[in-house]
């Protein structure tokens, strides 16, 4: 039985771990895998943690208060709960040196999704056209990985810019703002079209609403963002478990991989982890491997293996990430109606803004306010904390925040390279990145579209309040190794088959050689799907 070693354990590498398996394969999974704090009180909901949790202060805000947002901070609006902190690497192995871009790293069991909003959003031909393949290829794998972890929503006016793929389940249920919103929509649809060119309908997202295996479908506790105790809200965790069934998986935990050792044909013969605390390096003979680290893992990987082969420090241009912007909106005919916690905390509403080039169509989700501590809204009042508060409690379920989303494209002035740091230590990862021409007044636009349909849905953008976050924020990394027909250098095979090593595949983000502005999770997982299927027969 052949082995084939995978990096990583976030949403890409264990679906493509996954399809190996069930093919009969051994899979050897390599990872950091920092883990968090255990879920606690699983039937409670958000409103009852408050009362029946011994420390209700430190699981919300964490120790020192670390979770609080103060106002005064430019960006973003929120933060990663207590309970979610370790996703995002305080402490890296190597050196980081970013310029425009702010770069972020996750050795978390499951990766940067252990943290993810869940959104599904299939990219269409259009989006795929720098691919070398199609919908027609990439589709069914949607469809597998829909059957796995569980995707709902419904057919409605986005299904022409968004694909429907099989297994969708029945939505969830809306919160009383959003069925506003969506109603809004229906009465005025015609105009939303064909003045702003705006589409809206109900958000895809990897969420139970049917049990499934022994995940339970969404109970609306309120608890998405602090981890969903039911686990009706997939994460690459989910997965993993799934793999650990086969008796031919193995899992090391708590290594860092390094580098890739390789002979003279410059075929992968091991791969070199230190462990995560510190320590000697150990050699992993390998047969196959697959990078599954997450596209700045990932690169630094092979930079990495190639500066000790030969010394090289080859540039990779093409870094790309999705531009974000943060809007907070009120919808007046929900202020002073009653709040529910008890609902689904995540996003439950999309959109779309047509663009002259269909590709590069701004894609939108608008989350109405539920569980969340606060609101930038409110932040902002020159009120005594009392006078805020009582004003809150009037405004709560009025509240929400919209999130754009832009493509971005692979330019030779957005890089990554190594920095050597010495002989015996590891080099560091050097990133910049440069913002496209054009890009401000892509965003102005689209911003003035936005508030005008927004009025027409019942919403008001306050002026002055839209934040537009820095490049790197979105953590929708992409393009610095990407799929070439040609074999060039420093790129792979339409399989994601690396042109530089002979048994190397590449199954994250780091292939793709175009982003468009929907999360690009769903297409990770499907893709790496794809890869297993595909390369490995």
């Amino acid at each position: 039985m052949e082995t084939v070693h995978v990096v990583g354990s976030g949403a890409s590498a264990v679906h493509f771990a996954l399809s190996l398996l069930e093919r009969g394969f051994a899979v050897h999974m390599l990872d950091v895998g920092e883990d968090g704090e255990p879920l606690v009180a699983p039937e409670a909901s958000f409103a009852r943690l408050k009362w029946e949790l011994a420390d209700p202060a430190r699981y919300f805000l964490g120790e020192d208060l670390r979770g609080v947002v103060m106002p005064d901070r430019p960006e973003p609006f929120h933060g990663i709960p207590p309970s979610k902190d370790h996703v995002l690497a305080k402490r890296l192995p190597f050196d980081l040196a970013a310029r425009g871009f702010d770069a972020r790293v996750s050795l978390a069991l499951g990766g940067l999704a252990s943290a993810w909003t869940a959104g599904c959003y299939p990219y269409n031909d259009r989006e795929l056209a720098s691919f070398p393949f199609g919908y027609a290829e990439l589709g069914p794998y949607y469809d597998q990985v829909a059957l796995r972890i569980g995707v709902s929503g419904s057919s409605d006016d986005l299904a022409e810019h968004i694909p429907l793929h099989r297994h969708l389940l029945e939505p969830l249920r809306l919160d009383d703002a959003s069925q506003a919103l969506l109603a809004r929509y229906t009465r005025h649809r015609d105009s939303l079209r064909r003045r702003w060119g705006c589409t809206v309908g109900r958000a895809r997202v990897a969420t139970l609403t049917r049990d499934q295996d022994e995940r339970h479908a969404c109970r609306y506790l309120g608890r998405c963002i602090w981890g969903c105790p039911v686990a009706a809200l997939y994460t690459p965790e989910l997965t993993l478990a799934a793999c650990k069934r086969f008796a031919s998986f193995a899992y090391t935990r708590d290594c860092y991989v390094t580098h890739l050792e390789v002979d003279a044909r410059r075929r992968v013969r091991a791969v070199v982890a230190r462990p995560a605390a510190g320590g000697e390096p150990r050699s992993f003979p390998a047969q196959h491997v697959a990078l599954g680290a997450g596209t700045l893992g990932s690169t630094r990987i092979v930079l990495e293996s190639l500066f000790r082969i030969s010394g090289e420090r080859p540039v990779l241009p093409g870094l790309m990430d999705n531009r974000q912007l943060l809007m907070p909106i009120v919808i007046p005919s929900q202020i002073g109606r009653r709040f529910d916690p008890d609902t689904y905390q995540l996003n439950q509403i999309a959109l779309g803004l047509d663009m002259p080039d269909s590709a590069d169509r701004v894609h939108g989700l608008l989350t109405t306010l539920k569980a969340t501590m606060i609101h930038p809204i409110v932040q902002a009042l020159p009120l005594d904390l009392c006078t805020s508060l009582r004003l809150f409690r009037e405004l709560h379920a009025a509240l929400g925040l919209v999130n754009l989303n832009f493509s971005d494209q692979r330019r030779d002035q957005s890089y990554v390279r190594l920095e050597p740091r010495g002989e015996n230590a590891p080099c560091a990862l050097e990133v910049r990145y440069a913002v496209a021409g054009g890009d401000e007044a892509r965003v102005r636009g689209s911003l003035a579209r936005v508030r005008g349909a927004l009025l027409r849905l019942g919403a008001i953008a306050l002026p002055g309040m839209t934040r537009i976050r820095a490049m790197g924020s979105s953590l929708h990394y992409a393009g610095t190794i990407p799929m070439s027909v040609e074999p060039r250098p420093l790129t792979v095979s339409r399989d994601c088959a690396s042109h530089d090593f002979e048994n190397l595949h590449l199954v994250d983000g780091a292939t793709f050689p175009f982003l468009p502005a929907k999360n690009p999770t769903f297409t990770l997982m499907a893709n790496a799907a794809r890869i297993a299927d595909r390369a490995f027969r």
